[in-house]
């Protein structure tokens, strides 16, 4: 059985996932705080969107 292909998500779509802007992903990134970016070809990056997905999932909960 073989392993399904990871996703790879581009800046924009982290961005909207996430709801930060792109000065705070790169700061949080800065701190160990968010998923690191991956190599996709020379000059373009992008994340695991099961990274991204699973660090939004532990975000706490506002209360309301």
């Amino acid at each position: 059985m073989t392993q399904p292909t990871p996703k790879i998500i581009r800046l924009p779509e982290v961005r909207r996932v996430s709801g930060l802007s792109t000065t705070s992903i790169y700061r949080l990134m800065s701190q160990d705080k968010f998923p690191r970016q991956r190599l996709i070809s020379v000059g373009a990056v992008g994340w695991l969107a099961a990274e991204v997905f699973e660090w939004v999932s532990t975000r706490p909960k506002v209360q309301t």
